[in-house]
């Protein structure tokens, strides 16, 4: 599968406006597009060592945080094919975190 090669976009530094935020992206999808993005610029080889480092730090930040997503979501599968010592269903509330 061929992705279409995404616009440079430029780093923001962190804390400022348009940095993006762990908690601002609206889905894994995207902060996953990101990183692709992210991926492209530092491998592109046009970037000076500052705008490498601001892009890498945001790059981790989206990694850790898109780990932590499938963290989530993985223990929540868990919970709801979780089965008792019988074999039936475990039923429970389950907490939903909100982003």
């Amino acid at each position: 599968m061929t992705r279409a090669k995404a616009a440079p976009i430029n780093a923001a530094p962190p804390g400022t406006e348009a940095a993006a935020s762990v908690g601002s992206l609206g889905s894994f999808e995207a902060a996953l597009e990101r990183l692709h993005q992210i991926v492209e610029r530092l491998e592109s080889g046009e970037l000076d060592l500052e705008e490498s480092l601001l892009l890498f730090e945001e790059g981790v930040r989206l990694s850790r945080a898109s780990q932590a997503r499938l963290n989530s979501a993985e223990k929540r599968i868990e919970e709801l094919l979780a089965v008792d010592q019988n074999g039936q269903p475990v039923v429970r509330e389950i907490d939903v975190p909100t982003p």
